[in-house]
């Protein structure tokens, strides 16, 4: 069978932990919140591009359907565009945002 633990030890072990605890700051790390500027980046190339495909998609459509080939597709990549680049800037605007709530709370904690 197992033998018992000595308490002696375990005390000691107790202590070593806690003091290597103790110098540890409080709290979660913050490491890893947010977003890299990678990742923005792609995810607004990506709302502008699927903005653009689909006013594309839908004017290429509404030309076959109609049999007015160039001008519904022009008409809708223009409003595609525009709703790709509206897109880009909300997102940007939230980000900003996120990003300034954070610097806040960072700022009155103290950290």
């Amino acid at each position: 069978m197992a033998e018992e633990p000595d308490p002696d030890r375990l005390r000691a072990l107790e202590e070593r932990i806690a003091k290597a605890n103790s110098g540890r700051k409080s709290g979660r790390s913050t490491a890893g919140n947010g977003f890299s500027q990678g990742e923005v980046a792609w995810r607004m190339v990506i709302e502008l591009v699927s903005g653009m495909v689909l006013g594309l998609a839908i004017g290429y459509g509404l030309d076959w359907t109609f049999g007015t080939m160039p001008i519904f597709l022009m008409i809708f990549a223009l409003l595609g565009f525009v709703a790709g680049v509206k897109t880009m800037l909300r997102t940007a605007r939230q980000l900003q945002v996120s990003d300034r709530d954070r610097t806040a709370d960072t700022s009155a904690r103290g950290d």
